[in-house]
């Protein structure tokens, strides 16, 4: 398995959101802190866990966490923007609007 570095991480998630038609989170420092967490999960275990999850390490218990998760789009119909704030639907994001914390679907 290759590293990934911050910049490869980032390439990914610009790739998942240009192919889904969505928009990256305008702010650059939360950004960051998404995609460092993407790039360590990656490196720890070889897939892009959600950072904003506790992933088990075991890819086929983690698969529903696997970025982009399978709550993204729920979340985005819902209230515009996936459960880390990373997507964000194109009206959510032309409207200004910065996302907020919202209510996890993932059952523990």
């Amino acid at each position: 398995m290759a590293e990934k570095n911050f910049e490869n991480t980032r390439l990914f998630v610009s790739m998942v959101a240009q192919k889904q038609g969505w928009e990256l989170n305008r702010d650059e420092e939360h950004l960051e802190i998404i995609i460092s967490g993407l790039m360590k999960n990656y490196n720890r275990y070889g897939y892009f866990a959600c950072p904003c999850r506790d992933a088990s390490g075991v890819k086929e218990r983690d698969s529903d966490i696997i970025c982009p998760c399978d709550y993204c789009l729920p979340d985005q119909e819902e209230f515009g923007h996936c459960y880390c704030g990373l997507y964000l639907t194109k009206d959510f994001f032309k409207s200004g609007s910065e996302p907020q914390s919202i209510p996890e679907r993932r059952k523990s």
